[in-house]
């Protein structure tokens, strides 16, 4: 069985973004409206700035008290992350979010001309238990909207 790349992986395959001068209120709307735990802070040159996390938001906004309404991503944001090309083996790509504490990385194409998405540690797990997680939420949405 031929192990799996990092973009073969990617649940979501496009870039969620905001601009630099984006608040952290908008961020985490961006990142609720796609259902995605990441947004990529990119200028308008399609430039990779950083990336905000929602492990970002609960330790640099909510524990120290910033207005999410008020504080810009690019106070918050992981700025220049480490980014992987979308051929890495998703072996390789776990054990370097084991060792850095990652738990998210930016994917770009080998020239890195061109952003592709985000690789998260939860494209990792074998697709069975991605079907599973989704048929989860999928439940609790549906419970959450007859309740």
């Amino acid at each position: 069985m031929t192990e799996r790349t990092v973009f073969q992986s990617m649940a979501q395959r496009h870039v969620v973004s905001v601009l630099p001068n984006a608040t952290v209120h908008t961020a985490a709307c961006v990142m609720t409206r796609t259902n995605n735990s990441s947004v990529l802070v990119i200028d308008t040159n399609q430039t990779l700035l950083g990336i905000v996390t929602e492990r970002d938001m609960i330790t640099r906004v909510l524990a120290k008290t910033l207005d999410p309404q008020q504080a810009t991503v690019t106070e918050v944001m992981t700025r220049s992350p480490h980014c992987v090309h979308p051929e890495m083996k998703v072996a390789d790509a776990v054990l370097m979010m084991i060792e850095r504490g990652f738990r998210h990385l930016p994917v770009v194409t080998a020239d890195n001309q061109k952003i592709l998405g985000v690789f998260s540690v939860r494209d990792a797990l074998p697709p069975e238990v991605n079907a599973a997680v989704n048929l989860a939420e999928f439940n609790e949405q549906v419970n959450d909207a007859l309740g």
